[in-house]
């Protein structure tokens, strides 16, 4: 990184409002200023898109003057920045997952070890069993994840669910949707939200060249974002810990779709808020148990055998019938016993179309077969 020189001068009306439209873009103060931040700022920017192959032809003359800072703050002011760069030409990986893990860690929050949640105990979003794997492979002893070191966590997050599920190769925004999802559910049925959203390539969680192609080729960034986290709420909303944890799910994923979009945009995007529920692990073995149809098809078939409920009311009808001519009553009991028979019958049809309609919209949201 180069050393920022000290500002000279000062930066006429219309330079100030571009230099704040650049500084805004990069997540610094918008005060129209040439602060030494902000020029520190311009020139690693420029410096990043140069090792990136982006071809800006973007210079600053050295020492800075505000003569040669506007054209610059200008072109910038109205590019990407620097993570927005075409993936193939983003070699500075460790810039973009640093950026992206910020995030994910405020939304991941500190330590925590509730009841419910079936990560167990957890320290900013890397769970015990999570950390004695990375431990053993290390060839080191285990010990409690609240004592994790900074780099500990950052090189599971890199392998884990960064590299896990592409983060390198997916552009702007959509990197950061799967990967947080990745962290909270799993690489696979982030991977899964994504290839669902997508459409046309299969959907097995595993990201591959595939579906790599598909989010290139997708016209709009900003609504495949915005289908991934409905999918996920859809996951989300199928669990058995819903009812627990779905207030700060829903605010993470509402921040996630939020961030996501700014940053496919070019845009800095809102600051990431930590939900309270919203760290909770919710993976797919926390789902609730498919509806089972079972009871439909009672009413419908089974149940009209002996023993069941339609099979006692067709034995009294064919105990009743060759008296029904001998007696209105009797004929009027026999009738009510037909349309009984009748009505379980059709309530056992609406009770299985219901119930399979139920079912499949379960399986859909857990991207699972739909069940027979």
């Amino acid at each position: 990184m180069r050393t920022a020189p000290a500002p000279s001068g000062v930066i006429d009306t219309g330079a100030r409002i571009v230099l704040q439209t650049f500084q805004r873009g990069h997540g610094l103060a918008a005060n129209g200023a040439l602060t030494p931040e902000t020029i520190q700022e311009l020139l690693d920017a420029v410096a990043r898109r140069r090792a990136l192959g982006c071809t800006d032809h973007l210079t600053v003359s050295i020492p800075v003057s505000p003569a040669a800072l506007a054209p610059a703050c200008a072109r910038l002011a109205f590019l990407a920045p620097v993570p927005h760069c075409s993936p193939e030409t983003r070699p500075m990986s460790s810039f973009i997952f640093a950026k992206a893990l910020k995030a994910v860690l405020v939304h991941e929050g500190g330590k925590v070890d509730h009841p419910r949640d079936p990560g167990g105990r957890t320290n900013q979003g890397v769970i015990q069993r999570v950390y004695d794997g990375y431990r053993a492979r290390k060839g080191k002893p285990k010990r409690d994840v609240y004592l994790m070191e900074p780099a500990e966590r950052d090189e599971i997050y890199r392998a884990q669910y960064w590299d896990a599920v592409r983060g390198d190769d997916l552009p702007a925004g959509v990197d950061y949707v799967v990967f947080d999802g990745a962290v909270n559910s799993g690489p696979t049925q982030s991977v899964k939200w994504l290839q669902r959203a997508l459409g046309g390539v299969k959907v097995d969680g595993a990201l591959g060249e595939a579906t790599l192609a598909a989010v290139a080729a997708h016209p709009d960034h900003n609504a495949l974002i915005a289908a991934v986290c409905a999918r996920r709420i859809a996951f989300l909303k199928a669990l058995r810990t819903w009812s627990t944890f779905g207030k700060g799910w829903t605010a993470r994923v509402a921040g996630v779709r939020a961030i996501g979009q700014a940053w496919a945009s070019g845009s800095v995007g809102p600051a990431p808020v930590h939900a309270e529920g919203g760290s909770a692990k919710a993976t797919l073995d926390q789902a609730r148990p498919l509806r089972a149809m079972a009871g439909g098809d009672a009413a419908i078939g089974g149940g009209v055998a002996t023993g069941g409920l339609g099979g006692v009311l067709q034995q009294a009808r064919d105990a009743l019938t060759p008296l029904a001519g001998n007696s209105t009553i009797i004929g009027n009991i026999v009738a009510a016993l037909v349309i009984t028979g009748a009505l379980i019958t059709i309530g056992g049809i609406g009770y299985r179309f219901l119930a399979q309609r139920r079912a499949a919209a379960q399986a859909d949201a857990l991207d699972l077969a739909v069940p027979a």
